[in-house]
This record gives structure tokens, sequence and C-alpha cells, in this order.
């Protein structure tokens, strides 16, 4: 049971869906809370505003928030750079394999398999 367990959780989909779902939703307050707590502090020592949402500018009576789309990229780049990090630690994990390494394992050993009936055949005659 353990190990049919163990396989259930090493298919690819199901730990990306996993990291999906519940890191996405953990990582949510993170994320705000980096931008907003620690960002927002280093913003407000560089350009004198703690919070980049206010940025803006006026053309013809026309606002453009440009600072809502920074804080957009800020955020999505560091949720991009937390789950690369998560995935390349599951990655190192002892015994988990992506299904694309199961895949090719089972591609070479079918050839060998193949192979190995081959050289039977002609041993036979």
């Amino acid at each position: 049971m353990l190990k049919e367990f163990r396989d259930f959780i090493n298919r690819g989909n199901v730990v990306d869906l996993a990291v999906a779902v519940v890191l996405g939703g953990a990582f949510a307050l993170v994320v705000n809370s980096f931008s907003t707590d620690i960002l927002g502090g280093v913003v407000a020592l560089i350009g004198g505003q703690p919070n980049l949402d206010s940025l803006s500018v006026t053309i013809s009576d026309t606002t453009i928030f440009y600072g809502r789309f920074l804080t957009a990229v800020i955020n999505f780049l560091i949720v991009a750079v937390a789950l690369f990090l998560v995935m390349k630690a599951i990655n190192r994990l002892p015994g988990f394999r992506r299904a694309e390494e199961v895949q090719a394992e089972a591609t070479v050993t079918e050839v060998e398999l193949l192979s190995e009936i081959r050289d039977l055949l002609q041993a036979r005659g």
C-alpha cells in the first residue's frame, strides 16, 4: 500500500497539481506580505513612496496607473522564483521521479527487451 501511494504521489501531474493549488493559496499570503511589507519599504527608501500602486501619470485628463502594473510584475516574479525553488527542492528528494523520467526509463527498457528478443531469435536460427 505504501508503494502504491508513493507511485501515486510520484506522478508528475499529481505533484504539479498539488503545487499549483496548495502552494498557490499559501504563497498568495506570503507574496502579499513580501510585496507590501518588504518591497514597499524598499520602494519607500528609493522613491519616497511606500506603495507602487499610487505611481501614475496623467496625459490629457487620462490617468495611467503604471505602478499597479509594476506591482503585478513584481508579484509574478516573486511567485515564479518561489515555485522554482520549491520544485528544485522536491526534485532533489530521494525516491522522487518525474513522469518524464519514468517514461524515458520505460522506453529504454522496452528497447532493451526488443533487442534481447531479436538476439534470441537470431541465435535460434
